[in-house]
C-alpha cells in the first residue's frame, strides 16, 4: 500500500496552510496561541470565513454546500487547522447534524437547517447522554409521547456541551417503552431550545470552565415534522452520527502544536545551567512521543486510504478505534509535556502577570498549554466513546477474541 502523498495532496496542504495564515483573524490566533479555548464568537467568525471560501462543509456533498473533498484532503485540512492553531469547526453542526440530515432528513428539513448549520446561524447541541445512560446509550429513559401532530418530551440529559448557548438540539428519546430490544423504540428529534419547559443547569468542569450542562425537559412540545428518519428507528440515525463524531478524533494537528510549543519553551528554559532541550531524559521523552505520533499518522492515513479506495462505502474500519485511543493518549501526553516544561508559567496567574508586564509573545506562548487545557483534556479518553469501549471493539473486531 502506497502511503505517500500525491503531488496534488502536497499542493492542497500548502494551499490550506497559506489560506489559514492569510485569513485567520489576528486576535483569534493570538488568543489561541496563548492557550485560550475559542469563544463561541471566535468559532462563528472563523467558520463563516471558511464557508465563504467553500471549506466549511468538510464531508458534505457539493450540492449541499460542501467541499466534496476526499478523506485525505479532509484530514489534511483538520491537521493544518488544528496546528495553526485556529478554532475547530462546530462538530455538532458540521460532522453530526449536517451529515445526518443529508442522509436521513426530509427535503424540508434539509432546506431549512443545512444552510444555517453551515454558517452557524443555528448553534446545535447534542442531547444523548443521561445520568443512567452514558456509554450504555441504549438504556436512555427520556420519553416522547405523540399527541396529534406533536411529541411531548419529559426527562433529563447530562454532559450536554454548549446547551447554554445553543439554538437547537438533536435529541434521542424513547417513543416505545415496550420495544423488544432497547435499541428499538428510540427516535431522533430536532428541538428548538427556546421551547417552554426546558431548563439548563451548568456543570462547571475541573478546569473551571462552563462547557457542560444538565438539561431537563418538562412537557416540552416538538412538532412531528421535526422527527428525523422514522419513529422508533432513531438508533439507526444515532449509529450513523456517532461514526461521524469520531472522525478526526485523533487530532494529530493539535498534538503537533503542543509538541512545537513545548520544544520552543524548552529552548528558553534552563536546567542545570543549560537549555532543557539539551537534557538527555527530556530528549528521550520527546523522541518517544514523536515516534508514537508518526506511527499514529501512518495508521490514520492507512485507514483513510482504505476508505477512499472503497468509495466511502461499507462499515467503519474497526482500526478507527486505534485512532481514538492513541490520539487521545497523545493529546494528554503532549499537553502534560508542555505543562512540565512550562512549570509555574503554565498557571493562569503567571500568564496574567506576563501579560500585565507586556512580555513578548514567545514567553506567553510557552505557557499556552495552561493548567486549564491540561485538566480539560483528561476527559479526552472518555468523550467520543470511552477508550475502554474502543479497546473492546478492537479486541473483538481486529483480534477476534
Amino acid at each position: 500500500m502506497d502511503l505517500r502523498f500525491t503531488p496534488e495532496e502536497i499542493a492542497f496542504r500548502e494551499e490550506v496552510r497559506t489560506f489559514i495564515k492569510e485569513n485567520l483573524p489576528a486576535d483569534i490566533h493570538h488568543r489561541m496561541k496563548l492557550g485560550h479555548s475559542p469563544r463561541k464568537e471566535d468559532t462563528v467568525r472563523w467558520q463563516r470565513i471558511l464557508a465563504a471560501k467553500g471549506w466549511a462543509g468538510l464531508s458534505w456533498p457539493k450540492e449541499h454546500g460542501g467541499t466534496g473533498w476526499s478523506a485525505i484532503q479532509k484530514m489534511i485540512f483538520l491537521e493544518e487547522n488544528q496546528a495553526a492553531p485556529a478554532p475547530e469547526l462546530s462538530s455538532f453542526n458540521i460532522t453530526m447534524i449536517g451529515p445526518v440530515l443529508i442522509q436521513f432528513g426530509t427535503e424540508a428539513q434539509k432546506k431549512r437547517f443545512l444552510p444555517r448549520a453551515l454558517t452557524i446561524e443555528d448553534w446545535w447541541c447534542q442531547g444523548f447522554s443521561e445520568p443512567g445512560a452514558g456509554s450504555d446509550l441504549a438504556s436512555l429513559k427520556t420519553a416522547a409521547k405523540r399527541e396529534g401532530d406533536q411529541y411531548i418530551v419529559n426527562g433529563q440529559k447530562i454532559w450536554t456541551s454548549t446547551a447554554h448557548v445553543a439554538d437547537w438540539c438533536f435529541l434521542l428519546v424513547r417513543t416505545d417503552a415496550n420495544a423488544r430490544k432497547r435499541q428499538e423504540g428510540i427516535s431522533f428529534l430536532l428541538l428548538d431550545m427556546k421551547t417552554p419547559g426546558i431548563t439548563v443547569r451548568p456543570i462547571i468542569s475541573i478546569d473551571g470552565s462552563h462547557h457542560l450542562n444538565e438539561v431537563f425537559f418538562d412537557n416540552v412540545t416538538v412538532p412531528v415534522e421535526n422527527l428525523v428518519h422514522q419513529e422508533n428507528r432513531g438508533w439507526d440515525v444515532a449509529k450513523f452520527l456517532l461514526g461521524n463524531e469520531r472522525t478526526g478524533i485523533a487530532r494529530l494537528g493539535k498534538s503537533r502544536e503542543r509538541m512545537d510549543a513545548s520544544l520552543d519553551m524548552a529552548r528558553k528554559v534552563n536546567q542545570n545551567g543549560r537549555p532543557l532541550v539539551e537534557d538527555a531524559d527530556f530528549r528521550r521523552r520527546v523522541a518517544q512521543i514523536q515516534v508514537d505520533m508518526k506511527a499514529l499518522e501512518i495508521t490514520q492515513y492507512r485507514v483513510l486510504s482504505k476508505h477512499d479506495k472503497a468509495g466511502g462505502e461499507g462499515k467503519p474500519d474497526p482500526l478507527s478505534s486505534v485512532l481514538k485511543v492513541k490520539g487521545t493518549e497523545l493529546l494528554q501526553a503532549t499537553t502534560e509535556l508542555a505543562i512540565d516544561v512550562s512549570g509555574p508559567m503554565a498557571t493562569p496567574i503567571w500568564a496574567q502577570e506576563l501579560e500585565a508586564m507586556n512580555q513578548p509573545d514567545d514567553l506567553l506562548e510557552g505557557s499556552s498549554a495552561g493548567v486549564g487545557s491540561y485538566l480539560f483534556l483528561r476527559a479526552s479518553t472518555i468523550y467520543g466513546g470511552t477508550n475502554e469501549i474502543q479497546k473492546n471493539i478492537l479486541t473483538k473486531a481486529v483480534l477476534g477474541l
